[in-house]
């Protein structure tokens, strides 16, 4: 079932671009900022502990969040910065890039965050986030013995989730 338009009933795969692994970490939270999943596949240096990780990356997001929705050219009354916005409220970004990594970032209409941290040569991820998102509500929101607002311990899940990642040009 696609979410972010379409009409089938399975998820489908988007076109991939070459071959690679290029997937480093993805992170996923709810709404109220609690991660409920952390997968890596290539970081080779861990700096924190993985508490204080997911408070960095769920700061730099409501930062980002913040400063767009603040400098949004589109909007006369502006927001102070800091003040919580609905998804797809204002002005939002979906990737940046440094010399080391390349993040994009995807928020659902029910305020789900999806993060995925790649290669910085890596192309657009948009459709690849829309389609982990598809993944996440067949396989996990759709699971009866799933609790929403847990920690996604979902096999079927995670092997669909990393072999599509390892696919990521």
């Amino acid at each position: 079932m696609q979410f972010f338009g379409g009409t089938e009933i399975s998820p489908s795969l988007p076109a991939s671009t070459a071959s690679g692994n290029n997937g480093h970490m993805m992170y996923v939270f709810n709404r109220n900022g609690v991660c409920l999943l952390y997968r890596e596949w290539n970081r080779p240096l861990h700096t924190l502990n993985q508490q204080q990780d997911h408070k960095l990356m769920f700061g730099l997001l409501f930062s980002l969040k913040s400063l767009t929705a603040k400098m949004d050219p589109t909007t006369p009354d502006k927001a102070n910065l800091g003040v919580p916005q609905l998804p797809g409220q204002g002005c939002s970004f979906h990737s940046f890039r440094t010399n080391t990594y390349k993040l994009t970032f995807m928020e659902s209409p029910s305020g789900i965050k999806i993060i995925l941290v790649t290669h910085p040569r890596t192309g657009d991820l948009r459709e690849s986030l829309k389609y982990i998102y598809n993944l996440y509500v067949e396989y996990v929101v759709k699971n009866p013995l799933y609790t929403p607002g847990t920690p996604i311990r979902c096999e079927l899940f995670n092997t669909t989730l990393d072999q599509y990642v390892r696919s990521i040009s």
